[in-house]
């Protein structure tokens, strides 16, 4: 039986994959079992900013596993309360919730919500995915994610996105939070504009709503500030984490206000914050601050938008619009772009297709210049 045929046999079929079996990396790179070798622009869906394999946080990750690598929370860990000071310090806000992915950030966030308002209900906006648990799920629009599993939780308003005035039309009495990306990752790279999360903080404020951030997918350089809403001058209330965090061992996490606080009990997860999982995010953190990857994200992400910009079609596909911030880019063709995909992975570069249209460009932080060259190259082939 080949890897692929137990995959089929044993593994729950959620998942499309690409015909591959990777089985090393470093840096940009990865390679499969046939020896061949790729440039990685999905990082592990934006999760690999320090590259694959990054020495640093192997080290960290194999000194961390020696030492101690699970105690639950019912003790103290230094490496936990060393995170949670970083994390506060880099997010602007005050309180670190632990867990173990951005669904169960989301979640938390939500909890945390309900706990400190006593509202229950949310507006989330058109093109949205904040995960896939009921809850998260729940505020993700996209409905083939949600059909399957209907009746979700109730009391989601979906407005579009970018649009202020629509989420002011939408609050009620009821209505506890805004949940917002500031830039729409899985949607298809849709960057909300200056203006638009500026006014809708100071709906939030006017209306006692409390605004949550998703920053999953945009956190930790991503879009060439620490986090995407250093772009704006705002601040959110709470915001999510996770991705990036841990350099792909699992972690997530929630910030909030010192003033919202769940009490002792309401909430929490037997391997949150666990010190290895923070031994690995407190190396990821490190890394980026020494080896300049925000400001390197900023520039490269720039370099690549400017390279497909010039692009009119592929393959047949014409270009709708080349958008992006930071290393966080995507194509927006007028028909899918699956195919690209493969073309693309033939020729020795990993893509992904988001939203059905969009071809998304997520590579590691530590791509170098010429790396982005020979991905455009190839790209422009296509």
């Amino acid at each position: 039986m080949t890897l692929i045929e137990a995959e089929a046999k044993y593994i729950q079929p959620t998942y499309t994959r690409q015909p591959i079996t990777l089985t090393r990396g470093s840096g940009a790179r990865v390679w499969d079992s046939e020896g061949r070798e790729y440039i990685d622009c999905i990082a592990g869906v934006a999760v690999n900013v320090c590259g694959h394999c990054h020495p640093k946080i192997v080290e960290a990750i194999r000194t961390q596993a020696e030492t101690l690598i699970h105690t639950s929370n019912l003790y103290y860990t230094e490496p936990q309360i060393k995170l949670a000071e970083e994390l506060a310090n880099l997010t602007g806000l005050d309180r670190i919730f632990f867990c173990n992915s951005g669904t169960e950030a989301v979640e938390a966030a939500m909890k945390l919500v309900r706990r400190a308002t006593g509202k229950t209900d949310f507006i989330a906006s058109e093109n949205s995915f904040h995960g896939r648990t009921l809850g998260a799920l729940s505020l993700t629009h996209t409905e083939k994610y949600r059909k399957p599993f209907e009746p979700l939780i109730p009391g989601v308003t979906f407005v579009r996105y970018d649009d202020a005035a629509a989420i002011a039309a939408a609050i009620t009495p009821d209505t506890a939070a805004v949940v917002l990306e500031a830039v729409q990752g899985e949607g298809g790279i849709h960057i909300a504009s200056t203006e638009y999360l500026r006014e809708v903080r100071e709906i939030c404020d006017s209306n006692d709503v409390l605004l949550i951030l998703d920053e999953v997918q945009t956190g930790f350089g991503r879009t060439g500030t620490w986090f995407a809403y250093e772009h704006y001058g705002i601040k959110p209330d709470i915001m999510t984490m996770a991705k990036a965090l841990g350099s792909g061992f699992p972690i997530g996490a929630m910030a909030s206000r010192e003033d919202l606080l769940f009490g002792r009990g309401e909430h929490g997860a037997t391997f949150a914050g666990s010190p290895l999982a923070c031994a690995a995010a407190l190396a990821t953190i490190s890394v980026i601050r020494d080896e300049g990857l925000v400001e390197r994200s900023r520039t490269l992400g720039a370099h690549l938008r400017e390279g497909l910009q010039s692009i009119e079609s592929l393959a047949g596909n014409k270009v709708r619009e080349v958008r992006g911030i930071g290393l966080m880019v995507g194509i927006d063709f007028e028909t899918g772009c699956g195919d690209l995909v493969n073309m693309a992975r033939e020729r020795g570069v990993l893509l992904n297709c988001t939203a059905d249209t969009v071809l998304r460009f997520l590579p590691p932080l530590v791509i170098t210049e010429s790396e982005i060259d020979q991905v455009m190259a190839v790209v422009e082939q296509l």
